[in-house]
Order: structure tokens, then sequence, then C-alpha cells
């Protein structure tokens, strides 16, 4: 498990086609049978993954990010996409066929795999059990990224 950026996303960020300030950003709970976070070759809709594996549980539906800052940070010669609020994935019923192992961010066009654009994937530090009824990505945990001169 791994948290990753989609290469053709990384050239939106900087060419801006996505833009995390402005752009309808949200976030889809997939479970463990993903390849969301391995594949980043020739992925430039979501429905360029070999397997997404979003949540079924019932009442499942993915999340508008809500409070999101793009800022520059001088002390640490950076710039962060942040959220403060929490995600927060309510209404499930518990009755999922896998665990939760991530959040797979993305670019709301349309709400179609064809047209909708991956940002990034972010792995959970431990998977949420399938039987879960709420999924909360805490927004002290959101710093979604961070981008530095290497």
């Amino acid at each position: 498990m791994a948290s990753a950026i989609p290469n053709l996303s990384k050239a939106g960020l900087i060419n801006g086609g996505i833009d995390l300030n402005t752009d309808d950003i949200r976030g889809r709970l997939v479970m463990t049978n993903t390849t969301c976070d391995t594949e980043i070759d020739a992925i430039t809709n979501l429905s360029d993954y070999a397997t997404i594996d979003v949540g079924d549980a019932t009442g499942y539906a993915d999340v508008a990010l809500t409070t999101e800052t793009v800022t520059a940070n001088d002390a640490t010669d950076s710039a962060d996409f942040d959220t403060a609020s929490d995600i927060v994935f309510t209404g499930l019923s518990g009755d999922a066929t896998r665990d939760y192992q991530g959040c797979l961010i993305y670019k709301y066009v349309d709400g179609t795999n064809s047209n909708d654009i991956p940002v990034m994937y972010v792995d959970f530090t431990a998977v949420v059990v399938k039987e879960a009824t709420q999924v909360t990505v805490p927004a002290s945990t959101t710093l979604l990224l961070t981008v530095t001169q290497g």
C-alpha cells in the first residue's frame, strides 16, 4: 500500500489543468482490491485505472471536499494543499465486501469515470474494517500534498 499521484495529474497540477483552489475536488473511498495505489502511468481519467474498487456499502457516496487551501510555506520552502475539514464518508450500512484502504482524490467534471480526473490517491495508515458505518479522514492528517524543490 502507498500513496500515489498519476504522472498526468502531476502535469495537470503544473500546467493549470487541475486547479486545487477553484475546481470541484472530491474524495472516493476505496477498498483493498484497488490499483490506485500502484498505477501512475497513462492515467488520464478515473476509467484508466484497472480497478478503483469503490466502497460498496449500502448508503455510500463520494464526498465533496470543503475548505481546501493552497498555501506557500516559507518556513519549509514548500507549497501545501490541505483541507481544514475532515473528509467524512457517512451513512454507510457496514455491509461492504472488503475493508477500506484509502481515498482517491479527484477533480469532478461530470460524475463519470471517463471524464473525472484523478488528482491523487491517499493511503490510510491502517485499513478500516468493512463493517464501519462512518469513515473519517481527519483534518489533522489531510495535508494532502506538499510540493518542495527537489
